[in-house]
This record gives structure tokens, C-alpha cells and sequence, in this order.
């Protein structure tokens, strides 16, 4: 439990990077998204969820 706390807390570090660092850019990729098809969105997810899953096995191993 302690290591998905401590997932979870990396990954608001990062969208608190993104939108506190980065606001302007941060509305271009909210905005971008909005005219991206479904099946680009859901195929990029899928990839990037396995690239985050192959890390974590590959740390954790």
C-alpha cells in the first residue's frame, strides 16, 4: 500500500509540475485533446500505461 501512495504522490508532483510550472502549455494539451480522435486517445493510453507497467517491473523486478 505504501508503494501506491507513494505512485499516486509522484504522479500529482508531475501534474502539479505541469499546471503550476506550465499553465500556458498545459490549456494547449487540455485543448488538443478535446479535437483528438477516441481510438488516437485510446491507443496512446494503452502505451503509455504498458511503458508505465514495464517500468515498474523493471524497477520492482
Amino acid at each position: 500500500m505504501s508503494d501506491f501512495l507513494a505512485a499516486l504522490g509522484l504522479v500529482l508532483v508531475f501534474e502539479g509540475l505541469l499546471y503550476g510550472g506550465l499553465p500556458r502549455l498545459a490549456k494547449r494539451l487540455a485543448a488538443d485533446v478535446i479535437d483528438m480522435p477516441e481510438g488516437a486517445m485510446r491507443g496512446v493510453g494503452l502505451v503509455v500505461m504498458a511503458a508505465g507497467v514495464l517500468i515498474v517491473w523493471l524497477v520492482r523486478g
